[in-house]
């Protein structure tokens, strides 16, 4: 749902569309808004985006301590089937939203349709755990007396996410929120506002209650800062920066609210002698390049032993010569534009820096141009690198990956383990022995063998260790940890 004012003059200019906020039921405007930029080709504005202020999100906080009481008792088959009409909803729009995510993120057309298709089957696996509830009745030490274990909902979420998944996130922290009997104040990243305002305009128009869903897009500092800071608001669940999410988990702990981060990783994909060749530099091209390099699970750092080293940076090179860089929509383009100017700057620093350091710039690393103007960057492949490095220690986010030599498999698990981050660390190996023993010793939340270290299916647990995340794992039937709270209850005869 938009106004729009497309086509009307006033004073010899033409006035753009503007998207609203909700806020109580209500879609509502406001005296800022920002531009929503397509880094393809950055002379487009897609559309305005209106910004709230702190007054309206405090309105919209409010509203859904409001609305708390009546959603939590709200009927489970009727909470099922709002979830599953919105998925099923976005099943039906996913090339049009897909499209949209494209144009503002810069995710190829392929990756845009299948984010918003896995946005739509996580609403629709919550759709299920609705039914799927369980508590637990236990005897008492004491005769005649039983103990209910039940789940209660924690109250307001309040819900801050991305850009780098516009769909997928939003769907997979505001989906459980609402599964489990939570009201919802949900702020997209100012960068990429048009998805979210897609999907809040979806669920908006399966009917879902006034208050129980708030939707508030506007800058950290100010929206951000309110739900992070409110009172009312009894769990905070961010996925961003280290920084931001370390100040996040300040605020909260000061306030005793409940709070779930997560933060990036820097991935380590090993590649012992004895893998397919081929198959381990699909795995490091997908894992390290795709979607821009703009993933927490990025595979970044490519441990690679002595006796495959060679072979495996000449295939990797040649592999990345054939990459076809261009316009997101474009259905020839293997990977899409960098986000903005400021993650471009981000990337190229990175780049000075490694070579610095030392590091060697076997491909890539150069700005491209383009049909169109956009945030073009050829992807960078270092060599001749150690863990030290800061391109080794940082996360970059970016089309951008190096390669760490070694000499066998207990030195690349030393490696790969060796850093602050733990979210997803892969292995590519014919060997079961290693294969086994790297999933019982990697020190990450989530492990791939012989698989990119991103990609993760919409059912299962995701999360990291370490200075990946905090707090309980996302997706799945796991995410009811965080969006619930257990109660025991005593019953006497």
């Amino acid at each position: 749902r938009l106004v729009g004012l497309t086509g009307n003059q006033f004073g010899g200019c033409m006035q753009r569309e503007k998207y609203l906020n909700y806020i109580a039921g209500e879609w509502v405007g406001g005296d800022e808004s920002s531009e929503n930029i397509n880094p393809s080709n950055i002379s487009e504005v897609i559309a305005d985006y209106v910004r709230a202020d702190r007054q309206q999100t405090k309105h919209a906080i409010e509203a859904a301590s409001a609305a708390s009481s009546d959603w939590a008792s709200y009927g489970v088959q009727a909470r099922s089937e709002l979830l599953d009409e919105i998925g099923n909803t976005l099943l039906a729009q996913k090339e049009s939203i897909g499209t949209l995510l494209s144009r503002e993120e810069g995710k190829t057309l392929p990756e845009g349709i299948g984010e918003v298709t896995r946005a739509a089957h996580i609403f629709k696996f919550f759709g299920g755990e609705v039914l799927r509830q369980t508590g637990d009745l236990l005897p008492s030490i004491r005769p005649e007396i039983d103990v209910e274990i039940l789940r209660d909902p924690m109250g307001v979420v309040g819900i801050i996410s991305p850009w780098n998944f516009p769909a997928a996130i939003p769907a997979w922290k505001i989906a459980p929120a609402l599964a489990y009997g939570n009201c919802v104040v949900f702020k997209p990243a100012d960068l990429v506002p048009g998805t979210a305002h897609a999907i809040a305009r979806i669920i908006v128009d399966a009917g879902v209650p006034s208050g129980v869903f708030n939707f508030v897009m506007g800058r950290g500092s100010v929206v951000g800062d309110e739900i992070v800071t409110n009172p009312k608001v009894d769990a905070i669940t961010f996925t961003g920066s280290v920084e931001t999410g370390r100040s996040v988990a300040q605020t909260a702990v000061a306030r005793m609210a409940k709070f779930q981060l997560e933060m990036g990783g820097k991935n380590p994909l090993v590649v012992l002698d004895d893998a397919d060749l081929s198959n381990a530099v699909e795995c490091a091209v997908n894992g390290a390049y795709f979607s821009t390099g703009q993933r927490c699970t990025a595979s970044s750092r490519l441990v690679v032993t002595d006796g495959i080293y060679d072979q495996f940076v000449d295939s990797l090179v040649n592999r990345l010569e054939r990459l076809k860089i261009g316009n997101a929509i474009d259905p020839n383009t293997d990977v899409g534009p960098v986000v903005d100017k400021n993650q471009l700057n981000q990337d190229l620093y990175y780049i000075e820096e490694a070579k610095k350091e030392g590091a060697k710039l076997a491909f890539g690393g150069d700005l491209l141009t383009r049909e169109t103007e956009g945030f073009y960057l050829q992807p960078a492949l270092f060599t001749e690198t150690d863990n030290d490095m800061r391109i080794n220690r940082e996360e970059v986010f970016g089309p951008v990956a190096s390669i760490i030599r070694v000499s066998d498999y207990e030195e690349a698990l030393s490696i790969a383990n060796d850093t602050e981050f733990g979210l997803s660390s892969g292995i590519c190996t014919a060997s079961l022995k290693y294969a086994t023993h790297f999933r019982r010793h990697a020190q990450a939340g989530m492990v791939m063998v012989n698989l990119p270290t991103a990609g993760v299916d919409s059912h299962v647990p995701f999360g990291g260790r370490k200075g990946s995340s905090y707090g309980s794992r996302e997706q799945g039937r796991y995410a009811q940890e965080f969006y619930t709270t257990v109660k025991t209850n005593y019953v006497g005869s």
